[in-house]
């Protein structure tokens, strides 16, 4: 299996595409360890052990660099290495520019863009010389963006620069850095959002997003994984600074007219 015996930090690994990293990994035979802040994390760690799974978790705010030390060094002291770190935990609040506070834009600066940077510095020390690092941007920033996502758009974004300006410090080390850039997955985020535009037909919303991608539906956490686990993994070892784009071709159409 592609991934046997690697070590993985994955944060934000309790739900949405968290939860279909870890699932993949564990897939390709990697010992995964989820950094999540939510309370989920107990339940999401149980169910994988019950199912004979090798994964642990952490709760870790990847804002706090103490408590990502903490436990980064209990990683080190069970395992002895780090192979894999997956930048996943991200947020989202939509509003509009000139209604966003500061608390606001910070919320999504100190966990978009200096909770990747934190974990980062924290477990570079300790990565193995074949290892890699992953981290998930988006389309909306670098490439699409909609009212009310300057702040998101800004982090995802800043998230693609930091890709490859680290990975242009740590090639030398034989260590590769990547960006996936989703579009619309079906994550719990995704939901939140159907919800919040139509609280009595969220369906009607996911049905509206599926009807503007080519592809005609939204993408799965496992497949998202699944180009995780590729550059993640020696399959893609000649690979480094790239952004990966897994959107069922959202991002394609030069116009959304449908008619002629």
């Amino acid at each position: 299996m592609k991934l046997e015996n690697k070590v993985a930090i994955v944060t934000g690994g309790a739900m949405g595409n968290g939860l279909g990293i870890v699932k993949t990994f564990l897939k390709y035979g990697a010992k995964v360890i989820i950094f999540d802040y939510s309370d989920k994390i107990e339940e999401t760690v149980n169910n994988f052990k019950q199912e004979g799974k090798d994964v642990e978790g952490h709760l870790v705010d990847i804002r706090d660099k103490e408590k990502i030390k903490e436990c980064v060094g209990k990683v080190i002291e069970k395992y002895g290495k780090i192979d894999i770190l997956v930048n996943n935990a991200g947020v989202a609040k939509l509003t509009p520019f000139l209604e966003t506070s500061d608390e606001i834009r910070d919320f999504h600066f100190d966990i978009n863009i200096k909770g990747a940077w934190n974990m980062s510095q924290e477990v570079l020390p300790y990565m193995s010389k074949d290892g890699a690092i992953v981290n998930l941007s988006s389309v909306t920033g670098p490439m699409v963006a909609d009212t009310g996502e300057v702040a998101y758009a800004t982090t995802k974004a800043a998230l693609y620069g930091f890709t490859k300006g680290l990975a242009a410090e740590v090639v030398s080390k034989g260590i590769r850095v990547n960006a996936i850039l989703p579009g619309y997955i079906m994550t719990p985020m995704v939901e939140g959002i159907a919800k919040d535009s139509n609280m009595s037909n969220p369906d009607s919303v996911v049905k509206g997003i599926a009807d503007g991608i080519p592809m005609g539906r939204l993408g799965t956490i496992e497949e998202l994984g699944e180009l995780a686990a590729f550059l993640a993994s020696n399959e893609a070892s000649y690979i480094t600074g790239q952004g990966f784009v897994i959107d069922g071709g959202s991002t394609l159409p030069e116009t959304m007219s449908v008619g002629v």
